[in-house]
């Protein structure tokens, strides 16, 4: 209460006072006040320029093997992809990595990135705004048009780790090993099927005994190669990272880790932790 009493009265002192500041505004103000009140810029708080993507700033190493092409295609930033394992014929499918929607101006054409190597082959759509470079080391760069923009800074990043996964997958494959745990849990690799269709010629099909009274039979994707090593053991490989952990993600969700006894599929190594068991 005080404060304010004597801010009133240094309000009501002439302005000729040396303790009063005038030009700050429509009264003159005290000079403790006027750095409050004197308009001035926003101070940054950073003059330095803003940090680049850490993910698609990495360098990405392209084995002697692997061939890399990029060539123009597609509209509306979607294009089609091609997959092939084991010398099979491949099949055309879509990789969509949110191009659909445009970025700052529309887009109309997209770049086609061509992975050839000795598992096989794959295509995915990049942005026109990202471009690669390559040095004689055998060492891919990943840049975008505008590193403040930030649609094309998240997608820096989006794109390097998606060709990364594509290097990996067309030089020594993506694997999955699910594992069954439980009592009477098998996987088998048959020919045919009871209750689902082929979708390809010489599909074949994962049939899951894990506790059900009816068969859980599911279609092994073109571009996914699956093996039973053991029994309770289940193997996929492919080229095409999403492809094959998705077609696990499908099988694990028929009979998920339980935490009382620990039974269920488990994908890579997943572990679950034990709860004590309830009692009434």
């Amino acid at each position: 209460m005080y404060a304010r009493r004597r801010l009133f009265a240094a309000l009501a002192r002439p302005s000729s006072s040396p303790s009063y500041i005038s030009g700050t505004g429509s009264s003159d103000l005290p000079s403790f006040l006027v750095p409050a009140f004197s308009p001035q810029t926003r101070r940054q708080f950073s003059a330095t320029a803003p940090c680049s993507s850490k993910i698609g700033a990495l360098p990405l190493h392209v084995p002697s093997d692997v061939t890399l092409s990029v060539v123009d295609g597609g509209q509306n930033g979607r294009t089609g992809a091609r997959r092939k394992w084991a010398g099979k014929k491949s099949a055309k499918g879509a990789i969509d990595i949110g191009l659909s929607k445009p970025i700052g101006e529309k887009i109309a054409d997209v770049q086609t990135v061509l992975l050839q190597g000795p598992m096989g082959e794959i295509s995915m759509p990049i942005p026109s705004f990202v471009n690669l470079r390559t040095t004689p080391d055998k060492k891919l760069f990943v840049s975008v048009i505008e590193p403040q923009n930030r649609e094309q800074r998240t997608m820096w990043g989006t794109v390097r780790s998606y060709l990364q996964n594509h290097i990996t997958g067309v030089s020594a494959g993506h694997t999955a090993i699910l594992r069954l745990n439980g009592v009477g849990y098998r996987a088998t690799i048959e020919p045919t099927a009871s209750t689902v269709t082929a979708t390809y010629p010489g599909q074949l099909f994962v049939n899951l005994k894990v506790g059900f009274s009816h068969p859980v039979e599911l279609g092994v994707p073109e571009g996914v190669k699956a093996s039973t090593p053991q029994p309770t053991r289940l193997l996929l490989e492919g080229i095409d990272k999403h492809q094959v952990m998705q077609f696990a993600a499908n099988l694990r969700k028929w009979r998920p880790p339980e935490p009382y006894k620990g039974k269920g599929i488990f994908v890579n190594g997943e572990t679950i932790k034990l709860k004590n068991k309830k009692i009434s």
